[in-house]
């Protein structure tokens, strides 16, 4: 690690912690050379590997940001939408791999955006799932009456 004051290219750790929610270790830092101390993060990369082959860092603000044009005009709130997008990263965290497909990153965020709200669901599985006809949209409906009916009796 390289002191961000001098480059010097040996630095000791002090003090290592991990962060509240645990995806994260902060490490207290000095400087052999200028005796400076600083602080760094270290967290996992998650990569997430698109249909065109091409993979790229998991971003939890692109989640947020897919989901909140799918809540345009929708009563959902800028919290609700960082809850869905934790619990989104947590999901794919959870499953231990280093490298995840774009698809399971969607899948991931179909269920709690269900609960969330069932309008927004509809807009974003309608693209995500990519539906054609009226008949896809009804069938979507369909389904959420049926996984509704049992908490309405």
């Amino acid at each position: 690690m390289y002191c961000p004051f001098c480059r010097h290219p040996d630095t000791r750790v002090v003090d290592s912690r991990s962060t509240e929610d645990g995806a994260a270790i902060r490490r207290r830092r000095t400087c052999s050379e200028c005796g400076r101390r600083f602080t760094t993060q270290e967290t996992v990369l998650l990569m997430v590997s698109k249909r065109s082959g091409v993979t790229e860092p998991f971003s939890r603000d692109k989640v947020i940001a897919g989901v909140r044009r799918a809540c345009q005009g929708r009563p959902v709130s800028e919290d609700s939408l960082a809850q869905l997008g934790q619990r989104v990263e947590e999901t794919i965290r959870g499953t231990g791999s280093a490298e995840i497909a774009s698809h399971e990153v969607g899948l991931a965020i179909l269920g709690p955006l269900r609960d969330l709200d069932e309008v927004a669901y509809l807009r974003f599985a309608s693209v995500y799932r990519g539906f054609e006809t009226l008949a896809d949209f009804e069938a979507e409906i369909e389904q959420l009456r049926v996984a509704r009916a049992p908490a309405d009796k």
